[in-house]
């Protein structure tokens, strides 16, 4: 499946165990010369709580677990109904630090309530110390000192949207060393847990087009959480109004952020597309 060009693998984890796959195993079905190919996996399981219709897992190229999957989760929702393994629109799905609430639209696109972005340096996680800053509106930016292609400093927005961003404003997104800062941003040091490094040029108040490095995958066609990320720290920057469409190299996604309001972050929500590749059987 994909979501604007973010392609994943999509296991129904529900009628058969796939609890013993190792780390090995996941990066050979992503490998795209030998196996199946995607950016990252999805694995579809039953909730563990209450509150959930489902559960599911999300599982980089290199094979590593993470917490959050933005243009995955909207693949899910397809997947879910598709399989007719629910039946029920909205779904409310549970991944590692949450519960998310999912809605299907006739037209094909998929709404996600990803939930209120994280600003807490502990929460990202995030260590600030020793990096300078600077108060830009309602953001502070940092800056991560960087060793290639050049001595220079990246100035970033830093917040997670259930796994952790750092956003930076270019003049040219196209022209952006996204290939030659985006390993060294991902490796920072200021991040325990690494980090997906984000390039977003703006266009105008309501659009922008964004490159993302993601963490353990490189750059990706489209980065859902990315562009809610981008849009966020654009939006505390006083560059964007909500909502803000987002050009990305596979498709644009459509993100809506009502600010934060008496001292509560509200939930942001995007829309996008879901299309399904090809249905197969693979032995582990």
């Amino acid at each position: 499946m994909h979501g604007a060009g973010n392609d994943f693998i999509v296991l129904n984890g529900i009628d058969q165990d796939l609890s013993n796959i190792t780390r090995e195993q996941w990066r050979a079905l992503a490998h795209r010369q030998f196996g199946i190919g995607a950016d990252q996996i999805l694995l579809v399981e039953k909730a563990t709580r209450p509150d959930a219709d489902f559960r599911y897992r999300i599982f980089n190229a290199d094979g590593g677990e993470v917490e959050q999957c933005g243009n995955g989760s909207r693949c899910f929702v397809r997947f879910v109904l598709d399989q007719g393994l629910s039946a029920k629109n909205p779904l409310r799905v549970e991944v590692a630090h949450t519960v998310l609430t999912l809605k299907s639209h006739p037209d094909g696109q998929v709404e996600v309530d990803m939930g209120a972005p994280i600003f807490e340096h502990a929460q990202i996680p995030f260590n600030a110390n020793g990096l300078s800053s600077m108060q830009e509106f309602e953001e502070i930016l940092y800056t991560l000192p960087l060793n290639l292609p050049a001595t220079h400093d990246s100035f970033v927005g830093v917040l997670s949207m259930g796994n952790p961003h750092a956003v930076q404003v270019v003049f040219d997104v196209d022209s952006a060393p996204v290939l030659e800062e985006g390993p060294e941003i991902e490796q920072h040091a200021a991040f325990p847990n690494r980090v997906n490094a984000g390039y977003m040029q703006v266009i105008n108040r309501y659009e922008i087009k964004l490159r993302v490095y993601e963490r353990g995958s490189g750059e990706t066609l489209a980065c859902g959480t990315g562009a809610c990320a981008a849009v966020v720290s654009g939006i505390r920057r006083g560059l964007l109004d909500s909502p803000v469409k987002v050009h990305t190299r596979g498709g644009d996604l459509q993100i809506a952020w009502g600010g934060i309001i008496n001292n509560t972050a509200q939930p942001v929500i995007m829309t996008g597309p879901a299309v399904t590749v090809f249905n197969g059987e693979t032995e582990i």
